[in-house]
């Protein structure tokens, strides 16, 4: 069995039967081009059916060698098993070479999050005088009111606005959908924006359906969005590293401060597991405080 045809039946894989994103799909094709690439450099022409757990673990040696962070080796070493996973569930392996095979212990990473007083000064720096002022700040009272990926926001779809019932509908990761509800503000700005600023333009083929758009009527790029918050943030001077995925922090986090419970954070959110969203209240030293003070017998 060649490379080029086990890898293309795992893209297929991912892409139809797993149901994951163009970018997770991207992230994990890169993975295995990253082996494929060492076991042309290091050992000529290994099949996919002949790797063996030593070659895996050489792998692993060249990435630290290249100075890949535990972080991405990690995540790597990951994206490695799911795919042979799946020769070996296609019975196109006898075996999984990577059962053994062991990744970096990587503790987790808490994320920068904003103040509400940041969050304010950010979407305030917002030129609303200029032609694509109001459309910038409605994306981000959307990012920061309902908490979303910056690959939701992009593809968020005219038809999943309920005005009327005060909620968007989100696709989210797999395609799986789920209701959040639309706070006045970040209803108010769009409404805004769809009047002075969308309804004004030639919308692009394959983007009429699409909320946020460029000047030339087309979806924009998750690239742009990071672009205009990072010069945001420059403009107002807050010098912590911020990202659209900031926002979703900032969301997650001030609602647990507030008193939200963990469960309806986690279906807002999207998340599989409430150990993701758990990690929000090691982020607020408030809710930590106060269930030390509420539940310790010493306290």
């Amino acid at each position: 069995m060649r490379w080029s045809e086990a890898r293309k039946g795992y893209e297929n894989f991912l892409r139809l039967e797993k149901s994951l994103s163009q970018n997770s799909v991207a992230a994990y094709i890169n993975d295995i081009n990253k082996l494929i690439l060492f076991l042309d450099q290091e050992f000529k022409k290994v099949l996919p059916e002949k790797v063996k757990l030593l070659h895996l673990k050489k792998f692993v040696e060249w990435l630290n060698e290249k100075g890949v962070s535990p972080r991405t080796q990690a995540r790597t070493i990951s994206g490695i098993k799911s795919f042979f996973k799946y020769l070996l569930l296609e019975e196109r392996i006898s075996y999984d070479p990577t059962t053994l095979l062991e990744a970096p212990k990587v503790g987790r990473k808490l994320p920068d999050v904003l103040t509400e007083e940041e969050v304010d000064l950010l979407i305030d720096s917002v030129d609303v005088t200029k032609p694509e002022g109001q459309r910038n700040r409605a994306m981000l009272e959307v990012l920061y009111s309902c908490g979303l990926r910056v690959s939701e926001l992009v593809n968020l779809k005219l038809t999943n606005l309920h005005f009327d019932q005060r909620y968007i509908m989100v696709e989210g990761k797999a395609d799986k959908q789920r209701l959040i509800p639309l706070s006045d503000n970040a209803m108010e700005e769009i409404q805004k924006y769809i009047e002075t600023y969308r309804n004004h333009l030639t919308v692009g083929k394959g983007s009429e359906n699409i909320v946020f758009l460029n000047r030339r009527g087309k979806k924009l790029s998750r690239v742009m969005i990071f672009t205009i918050i990072k010069n945001l943030a420059e403009k107002v001077g807050i010098e912590k590293k911020i990202s659209p995925h900031t926002f979703r922090h900032s969301f997650a986090t001030h609602l647990v401060s507030g008193g939200a419970d963990l469960r309806a954070i986690q279906e807002m959110l999207g998340h599989e597991s409430i150990l993701t969203t758990e990690i929000y209240t090691h982020l607020d030293k408030e809710y930590l405080k106060s269930t030390v003070n509420q539940f310790h017998p010493r306290s």
